[in-house]
């Protein structure tokens, strides 16, 4: 039989990896993880943590003219950026020193190097200062996630644009600010800047934002974001960056004229991190997006490799990639093989307001073909409407006709990230619009509609 270095070596110290690599360990197995940045993986240092503590800092001013409408005498003052920016990194620190903390309680070993396949089951380490060393290992797991994807067809992109990583360490706040593209990364740092003081033009080349969302969803966000000042221009593509004298961003568009910007943040999408492993040497190829190919078990084509989290571009969210790791720890060390099943997973966007969704979108239950109702409601929630704000909640319901399932549910509003996880677990247990009706509402909620929703769209 031979012998390997390790039983389990995981490329990548993300939520995904982490977690195989802390399960296995605590099963006996001789685990290492290779990690060329610190643990804790894009969630953690340049993702939903950070960003997270980003939205709750640019909702203060909202939150100030809120208080004003009640009565209280609140200003909202300056906000210092550095001290900010500082605070969250520390916190970042923090996080991550747990998340190594927890490996090396579990008997992890944390190598911190960049890994690649020299063969099925051996792997090349190499340290920043250059140095190599081989190590082997039973089962090799591939969990280093994505990264932001610069388009190659537009000069001076890579020379003078911002990506989401460079977010959270700016030396300083813009005054004006362009954000290329419609994605959630886009909308969700639109709303922060914004929030934040910034001036924000958000460029995006399709029609409408968000695609792949609910195309009521897409147009509801579209008019808040409006509604709070930030400037949409769809169909609007850059195809020329450069700087002016003053070291400003001149932004060339394919409509013909010019722009110009303190920054320009790209956030056209992300691609997962695989260059560099070295997939050829064990005949993996990447698919068209740079994805490693698995099968439902997260196996790739090779036995004894497996792959989790966005590197698979499956579902692309850090929850995702730790049951697709607790999977793949039940499927190799526990003989009890196991899919994580990615139907019906809810989502959140901290878009400014947010966006919760589940299940299907009207679009999507056409292509498949399902006979469906639509229930929709727009309100002006209690809080808004005492200090006269104009903003709305949207809901809406897709409900299959003949069994009466609920098959899809979307809301755009505040604490809809908070609100969608419970309407999760209603979709995923294929709860029937009368179920959902015969639940007591909570009152006086937004969040009470769900249950009492009986608009239905014509």
């Amino acid at each position: 039989m031979t012998k390997y270095d390790y039983d389990l070596f995981v490329i990548g110290a993300g939520s995904g990896g982490v977690r195989a690599a802390r399960l296995a360990a605590q099963l006996g197995k001789k685990v290492a993880v290779a990690e060329e940045d610190r643990p804790g993986g894009t969630c953690v240092l340049r993702g939903c943590v950070p960003k997270k503590f980003m939205v709750y800092a640019s909702e203060v001013p909202e939150q100030i003219g809120y208080a004003r409408g009640f009565g209280w005498d609140a200003q909202a003052g300056g906000f210092d950026w550095n001290a900010f920016r500082d605070r969250n990194q520390a916190e970042l620190t923090r996080l991550s020193h747990i998340y190594a903390a927890n490996l090396v309680k579990a008997g992890v070993e944390i190598v911190n190097a960049h890994a690649a396949f020299a063969d099925a089951h051996t792997l090349i380490l190499t340290t920043k200062s250059g140095g190599q060393r081989r190590v082997t290992a039973q089962t090799i797991l591939i969990a280093v996630g994505g990264w932001p994807f610069l388009p190659q067809h537009c000069p001076g992109v890579a020379e003078h644009a911002l990506t989401s990583n460079d977010m959270f360490l700016l030396p300083d706040l813009p005054k004006t600010m362009a954000i290329v593209g419609g994605g959630y990364i886009a909308v969700e740092f639109a709303g922060i800047m914004h929030g934040l003081g910034v001036d924000v033009t958000l460029l995006y080349r399709g029609q409408k934002i968000l695609r792949g969302f609910d195309d009521e969803v897409r147009d509801h966000l579209s008019n808040e974001m409006t509604l709070r000042g930030v400037k949409i221009h769809t169909e609007c593509d850059p195809v020329k960056l450069h700087l002016d004298a003053d070291g400003r961003t001149v932004v060339t568009l394919n409509t013909g004229g010019t722009a110009t910007f303190d920054k320009v943040l790209y956030a056209s999408g992300r691609k997962p991190k695989t260059e560099g492993l070295n997939l050829d040497a064990i005949g993996i190829k990447p698919d068209v997006h740079g994805a490693v190919p698995v099968d439902p078990f997260s196996r790739t084509e090779v036995a004894n490799v497996y792959a989790i989290g966005d590197v698979t571009n499956r579902a692309n969210l850090t929850p995702v990639a730790i049951r697709e790791a607790i999977a793949f720890v039940e499927t190799v060390y526990k003989d009890n093989p196991t899919a994580y099943d990615h139907e019906n997973i809810p989502t959140a966007v901290f878009s400014q307001p947010q966006i919760g969704t589940v299940g299907l979108s009207e679009a999507e239950a056409v292509e498949k073909g399902i006979e469906f109702d639509v229930y929709t409601t727009r309100f002006k929630p209690m809080k808004t409407s005492f200090v006269g704000g104009d903003s709305r909640i949207f809901m809406k319901l897709i409900v299959e006709r003949e069994s009466d399932v609920v098959l899809g549910a979307h809301m755009v509003g505040g604490d809809a990230g908070e609100i969608i996880q419970l309407a999760g677990i209603a979709v995923k247990a294929k709860l029937t619009k009368a179920q959902w009706d015969a639940t007591c509402a909570v009152h006086p909620t937004a969040a009470e509609e769900l249950v009492t929703l009986k608009d239905k769209r014509a």
